[in-house]
C-alpha cells in the first residue's frame, strides 16, 4: 500500500514539474521539499524506488560574481556607473552595493554628490533598488539607508522614504547590531532631515532589546548617539554598563565618562565603579586620558581623592609636554573639582612663565580664574607681573563678561591694579551689563558689585568712577534662595541668645554684593543694641538715624556651608575669602560658623553657648589690636 501511495505522488509531481516554468527554481525547490517530506513520511516502501533526485542545498547568499569583484575594486565614481545598464546582469543586492560602494568614494565630496544624483544611470540604480526592495537582505537594507543619508537625497525623494520605510517594516526582526549600526550612523541624519517617525521607533526597539548587548563598543555608541533621546534607554545602558565595567580598558572608560559628562549625566553608582577600577587597576594613563579625566570628573563634580590623587601625580609627571591649551584647560578642570595640589598648580604657574611670550591671553585668563576660584596664590612673583603686562596690551579686547571674571579674580587675590578696576567700572563699560536678567547675566553683575566694593574698601587711593548708588540695590533673585539648615539653625539659636528679635537682623543685604547671615551691635559694656535704630552706611537702603556710641560694635554673622571649602579641606574657596575681608573692611567683627563646628554641637543649649563664645572672641581679638 505504501509503494502504491509512492508511485501515486511520484505521477503527480512529475505532472505538476511539467506544468511549472522553466524559469522558476523556486517553484521546483518547493516540489522537491514536498516530494522529500512526502518519501520520509513511511519508513516502508521499496529501497530500490528512487522516484525523486536529491534536493539541491540553497543559501540566501550566492556565490560572488565577477559584477561583486568589480564594484568593491572601483576606485572612482564612474567606474561604478559603468557597471549600470552594460554587459552585466545587476540584481537588486548589487545595485545597493554600487549604492554603499558610492557613498563611500563620495562622503567628503558634497560638490559631485549633486552631479551624481542628476545622472540617469543613478537614478536607474534607485529605481531598480525601489522596484525590488523588499528582497534586499538586513544587512545590506541599513547601509543603504545610511547611504542614501550620505549622498544628501532630497527629504521629498521617493527612494529614500520607501527604504525609511521599509527600515520601519523591518525593525523588529532587525538583528540587534543592524539597530545600533542604524543608531550610530543614522541617527543624526534621521533628526535632521524629519524622520522622528522612524527615529522613535529605532529608540523603543533598542530599548526593548537591551539585554541583547554584548560588547562595549556597540554600548558606548548607543550612549553617545542616542542616549539622549530616552531617558528609559540610557537606564538600561548604564545597567548594562555596570556589568561590563570590570572588562573595560582604560579607553573603554574614558569614552563612558566623556559621554556622561557630554549628557551631563551624573551617574553616582557607575562613577563609583569606574573610579574603584581606575585605582586598584594599574591601567596606564596617557596624557590625553588624563585630560579627559580630569575633564569629566570636572563637569559632573563628582569628587573621588584617591582618583584626583592619581591624576595630579601622573599629570605633574607629564607636564613638560602639556601645551598651553592643555594647562589651562587642565586648571578649570580642577577648579571645578575644588580639588588644590599644591606642587601641580605651583608647576602650571612656573610652565607658564617658562613659555611667557608665547602664551596667548585666554589661556592665561583662564589659569587666573582657576586660581581665584582655589584661592591659589603662586609663590612666583613674576607670574602676575606677566597677566598684568598681557591684560594691559589685551583686556579691552576680551568679551565683556571675561573682562569682569578676569577683575573679579585679580581682587579675589588681591592683585587687581587701578586701571583694571577702571576699566569695568566706568560707565560706558558697566551699563551694557547691567539691566541682564538671566542667571549668568546677574551674576557678572554680582561681581561688579563686588569689584565695586574692593575699589571702596581695599584700595583707598582710587578715585574712581565707581557703580551708581542706583546699580546698588540687589537684585529679587539673589535672596531667593533656599533656606539651608545651617541657615536656619543659626538663626533660631541666634534669637534666643539675643532674647529678642528685634535685638539682631537676619538675611542683611549690604551694597557689596554680600548678604550676611545675621548682624548684631554690641555696646561698650558688651550689650545688645537694636540695629535698626542707628546708621548703617553698609546697606543699600538707608535704615536708622543714630550715630553709633562710643566703642560700639558690630558684629557680622557668617555661615560657611560644606561647599565653601575646597574638598577635602577646611580652606575657604576664593569667593568666600573675598566676602570675609571685604566683611571686615566694612567695620565689622565677622563672627565665622562654619558647618563642621555647628554639626559637633548638637544640642541648642551647646549651640547658644557656641554662639556667645565666638562673640567673646571675636571682642577679645580686636581688643588684642
Amino acid at each position: 500500500m505504501a509503494a502504491r501511495l509512492v508511485k501515486q505522488c511520484t505521477r503527480l509531481l512529475k505532472e505538476a514539474a511539467r506544468l511549472t516554468p522553466a524559469s522558476s527554481p523556486v517553484g521546483q525547490l518547493r516540489l522537491a521539499r514536498v516530494a522529500r517530506r512526502t518519501l520520509t513520511s513511511s519508513s516502508h516502501f521499496p529501497a530500490s524506488l528512487n522516484p525523486v533526485e536529491k534536493e539541491p542545498v540553497f543559501t540566501p547568499y550566492p556565490e560572488p560574481q565577477e559584477v561583486d569583484q568589480l564594484i568593491e575594486k572601483a576606485t572612482s565614481p564612474g567606474e561604478l556607473l559603468e557597471l549600470v545598464g552594460g554587459s552585466h546582469c545587476l540584481h537588486q543586492n548589487h545595485a545597493v552595493l554600487i549604492l554603499i560602494q558610492l557613498s563611500r568614494l563620495l562622503s567628503e565630496k558634497p560638490g559631485d554628490k549633486v552631479s551624481l544624483i542628476q545622472d540617469v544611470r543613478f537614478q536607474q540604480l534607485l529605481h531598480l533598488v525601489n522596484s525590488q526592495l523588499t528582497l534586499v537582505w538586513h544587512g545590506n537594507l541599513v547601509q543603504l539607508l545610511r547611504s542614501l543619508y550620505v549622498l544628501a537625497l532630497p527629504q521629498t525623494s521617493h527612494e529614500l522614504r520607501s527604504v525609511e520605510q521599509e527600515v520601519r517594516w523591518r525593525l523588529r526582526r532587525l538583528k540587534y547590531k543592524h539597530l545600533a549600526f542604524l543608531a550610530e550612523t543614522s541617527a543624526a541624519c534621521m533628526q535632521e532631515r524629519g524622520s522622528g517617525d522612524l527615529l522613535a521607533e529605532l529608540v523603543v526597539q533598542l530599548d526593548r532589546r537591551w539585554a541583547e548587548i554584548e560588547d562595549s563598543r556597540t554600548l558606548i555608541a548607543l550612549m553617545v548617539k542616542v542616549g539622549h533621546l530616552s531617558e528609559s534607554l540610557m537606564n538600561h545602558l548604564e545597567d548594562k554598563c555596570l556589568e561590563l565595567v570590570e572588562h573595560f580598558d582604560i579607553g573603554e572608560l574614558r569614552k563612558v565618562l566623556l559621554a556622561l559628562a557630554a549628557l551631563n549625566r551624573r551617574s553616582v553608582p557607575l562613577l563609583r565603579a569606574f573610579s574603584y577600577h581606575l585605582v586598584q587597576k594599574p591601567f596606564p594613563l596617557a596624557k590625553g586620558t588624563l585630560l579627559d579625566l580630569a575633564y569629566a570628573y570636572g563637569k559632573l563634580n563628582f569628587h573621588q581623592t584617591q582618583v584626583f590623587q592619581r591624576l595630579a601625580a601622573d599629570l605633574l609627571s607629564h607636564l613638560p609636554s602639556l601645551t598651553l591649551s592643555e594647562v589651562a584647560q587642565c586648571a578649570k578642570s580642577f577648579a571645578y573639582l575644588k580639588w588644590l595640589n599644591l606642587p601641580l598648580f605651583e608647576a602650571f604657574a612656573q610652565h607658564i612663565l617658562d613659555r611667557a611670550e608665547g602664551v596667548p591671553l585666554s589661556h592665561l585668563c583662564n589659569v587666573v580664574l582657576a586660581f581665584a576660584r582655589l584661592n591659589f596664590h603662586p609663590q612666583q612673583e613674576e607670574f602676575f607681573s606677566l597677566v598684568h603686562r598681557k591684560l594691559a596690551a589685551g583686556l579691552a579686547g576680551l568679551p565683556p563678561a571675561l573682562q569682569v571674571d578676569v577683575v573679579w579674580s585679580l581682587c579675589v587675590l588681591q592683585q587687581v591694579q587701578g586701571a583694571q578696576l577702571q576699566a569695568v567700572l566706568c560707565p560706558k563699560f558697566h551699563t551694557q551689563l547691567l539691566g541682564g536678567e538671566s542667571r549668568r547675566e546677574q551674576g557678572t553683575f554680582q561681581k561688579l558689585l563686588h569689584i565695586n566694593a574692593t575699589a571702596c574698601l581695599e584700595h583707598p587711593d582710587y578715585a574712581g568712577p565707581f557703580l551708581p548708588a542706583s546699580a546698588l540695590t540687589p537684585r529679587p533673585t539673589a535672596l531667593d534662595r533656599k533656606e539651608t539648615p545651617l541657615q536656619k539653625g543659626l538663626q533660631d539659636t541666634l534669637k534666643g541668645v539675643l532674647g529678642s528679635a528685634d535685638k539682631g537682623c537676619f538675611a542683611v543685604t549690604t551694597q557689596y554684593g554680600w548678604v550676611l547671615d545675621a548682624e548684631v551691635l554690641l555696646d561698650a559694656e558688651g550689650q545688645f543694641l537694636a540695629p535698626r535704630d542707628f546708621v548703617a552706611p553698609h546697606l543699600t537702603q538707608p535704615a536708622g538715624t543714630q550715630p553709633l556710641p562710643p566703642g560700639a560694635k558690630r558684629l557680622a554673622f557668617l555661615r560657611w556651608e560644606f561647599p565653601n571649602f575646597s574638598s577635602r579641606s577646611k580652606d575657604l574657596l576664593g569667593r568666600f575669602v573675598l566676602a570675609r575681608r571685604h566683611v571686615q573692611a566694612a567695620g565689622f567683627l565677622v563672627v565665622d560658623v562654619p558647618y563642621y563646628e555647628w554639626l559637633e554641637r548638637k544640642s541648642e543649649w551647646q549651640k547658644g553657648a557656641y554662639l556667645k563664645d565666638k562673640m567673646r572672641k571675636a571682642v577679645a581679638e580686636e581688643l588684642a589690636k
